[in-house]
This record gives structure tokens, sequence and C-alpha cells, in this order.
């Protein structure tokens, strides 16, 4: 995605509709997109192209925030459409979602890359033909990985962490808006070092 991007974005969150997943792991890109939502003003709201979208503005930027009510392996349908029907192309899109592979509480910002063992973003991969699109990552691995990763990710959020998922969505909503202002390099660097300490960013 290009730095100063003037068509706008596509700004989706995954997770799995139905109020049963709506605090667990697997759900923090829909709880990030609420977070923005709330934010800036945004009614996500209007069912269109399987998904629930809110259109309005991010530092005066043109955003369309949506939720893909297709369930987690078939968000990739409902991206494609939104895609279309906005007239946005794959660099317009930033991605956000849980990731298992990162510590709780860590986020990091890529501007393209594989599914990583994620089944919605391997599902936007497939619709797409491409990996070449932004992605906010946001960590959940537990402290004691569990056993049943499957079981994890749609088991509900431990009350322990809910104070600090609250801080999590904050920095997710503030990395996003760093996008559309900043663009994704500038991003990566300050978000990505800042939640990883000297860990090296990865591209």
């Amino acid at each position: 995605m290009p730095d100063g991007n003037s068509n706008g974005y596509l700004i989706v969150g995954l997770g799995n509709p139905g109020p049963a997943y709506e605090k667990t792991p697997h759900n923090l890109g829909f709880l990030a997109i609420d977070r923005l939502a709330e934010r800036h003003g945004i009614g996500v709201r209007r069912a269109e192209a399987k998904a629930l979208i809110g259109l309005g503005t991010i530092n005066k930027v043109p955003v369309i925030l949506a939720k893909p009510q297709t369930f987690m392996n078939l968000s990739g349908l409902s991206v494609v459409q939104l895609l279309a029907k906005h007239s946005l192309g794959i660099g317009d899109l930033l991605l956000i979602y849980d990731d298992l592979a990162l510590p709780w509480m860590s986020i990091r910002i890529r501007s393209k890359g594989s599914a990583g063992g994620h089944n919605g973003v391997k599902s936007i991969i497939e619709s797409l033909g491409s990996q070449e699109f932004s992605r906010l990552r946001l960590g959940i691995q537990a402290e004691h990985p569990a056993a049943d990763a499957a079981k994890f990710v749609l088991a509900p959020i431990r009350r322990a962490q809910l104070e600090e998922l609250d801080l999590l969505l904050g920095q997710a909503a503030e990395a996003v808006e760093s996008i559309i202002a900043n663009g994704v390099v500038k991003s990566m660097t300050a978000y990505n070092r800042r939640a990883g300490g000297t860990e090296k960013i990865q591209e």
C-alpha cells in the first residue's frame, strides 16, 4: 500500500459472527473494527457483500470499516466483493486479525506476507490471488500455549486479560490511524519496534 493513499481504505477485521464468539481471541479483528468505529463515529451496521460495513473518514481519508459475516474460513468472498463494489484495489486493503504466533498484547504491521496458518487470511489470499496487501496482526499467544489451538482461539478471553484487551485495542486503533496518516513503512518502524522491543522488524 503506497504512502499517502488517496483512494481511501477498506479496513477489514476478521472474526466469526454471533454472540458466542464475541469476546474470543479469534475475534480481535472484529473488536478492533469496533474500537475504530467508536473513536471516529462510524456506525458499522450496513449489510453489504456478506459483511457489516460502515463508511466514514479517519484523518480526513475515506474509509470503509468491515466485518465479514461469512465465518472465518470464507472471509475472502466478502473482501473481494467489497473491493470490487467500491472500486478499490488490493493496495487499498488493510486487514486486522489475531495471530497465535505473536505473544499476547503485541502488534505487528506488515506490508505483505503469507497466511501463517490463519484460515481467514488464507481465504483472502486465495480469493484475491495475491498476498500483497497490508495487515495488522494482534498477538494472542498465551504465556503457556494451549495444547488445542483451535479450542483456545474460540474460547472466551480470560477475565484477567479483559483490562489488557482494552489497551491492546487502543494500540491497534492508533496503529491503523498511523498507517493512514503516515503510511505502512513509517508505521512499521514506530509500532513494530515499540511492540517487540529488540525484535527485528519483519517485512
